[in-house]
């Protein structure tokens, strides 16, 4: 428990420097030039990453606390994970309509991923990791959501910066169907794959057979 924990520490806590601690980032910057901070940063996120994948089972086994998700919650989580694919998918494809309404599509798509996985998962080790992520993305998100506001509201005001943004419908509509077909590869196997859990059970086509 104690190293999964540890994980999260290092891996939320590395990702929230330009966020709750923009100052001290800028010092770290300053002090250890561009290059330097963005190794360590690397460093110190596969590390938290390393220790949470490594602390899990022992955390998952220790815990006998939480609660006996429904089976309807998977499907639930299940399409919940069709929204946070096509977020993620969205946020490295330019000029489409999703990343230009919602600006932080990556942070929602954390948020949507760790409710899924919360709902789908009432065990006591799987509160406190999808929680935390949870708990981390929804603080960010309405940070970066100010932060939107105050630059909206500083470049109106500014004469002949504000600009009307453009969206292609071809890169909309790419973020929409290889956001989909990524969630339905995690579906169909990939997250068994990857995780050793299949995420919903379809009889003859995904999961054991009975």
């Amino acid at each position: 428990m104690e190293l999964m924990i540890a994980g999260l520490i290092l891996f939320l806590g590395s990702h929230s420097l330009g966020i709750f601690a923009h100052d001290t980032r800028a010092v770290l910057l300053t002090r250890l030039g561009r290059n330097s901070y963005r190794g360590i940063y690397s460093l110190v996120s596969l590390i938290g990453l390393f220790c949470i994948s490594k602390g899990y089972p022992d955390a998952l086994a220790s815990m006998d606390w939480g609660w006996n998700a429904p089976i309807f919650t998977k499907h639930i989580a299940a399409l919940l994970m069709l929204f946070a694919c096509i977020l993620l998918v969205s946020t490295y494809i330019p000029n489409n309509y999703i990343k230009g309404k919602l600006k932080h599509p990556m942070i929602l798509s954390v948020k949507v991923w760790a409710l899924a996985h919360l709902l789908a998962n009432g065990q006591g080790a799987n509160i406190i990791l999808f929680g935390s992520f949870l708990v981390w993305a929804v603080l960010y998100f309405r940070i970066m959501r100010k932060r939107d506001k105050k630059a909206f509201i500083d470049t109106t005001s500014t004469p002949n910066l504000e600009q009307t943004p453009s969206y292609s419908g071809v890169a909309t509509v790419a973020s929409l169907v290889v956001g989909a077909a990524f969630w339905a590869v995690m579906i169909l196997g990939l997250h068994y794959t990857l995780f050793g859990v299949y995420p919903v059970i379809i009889p003859g086509l995904v999961g054991p057979s009975l």
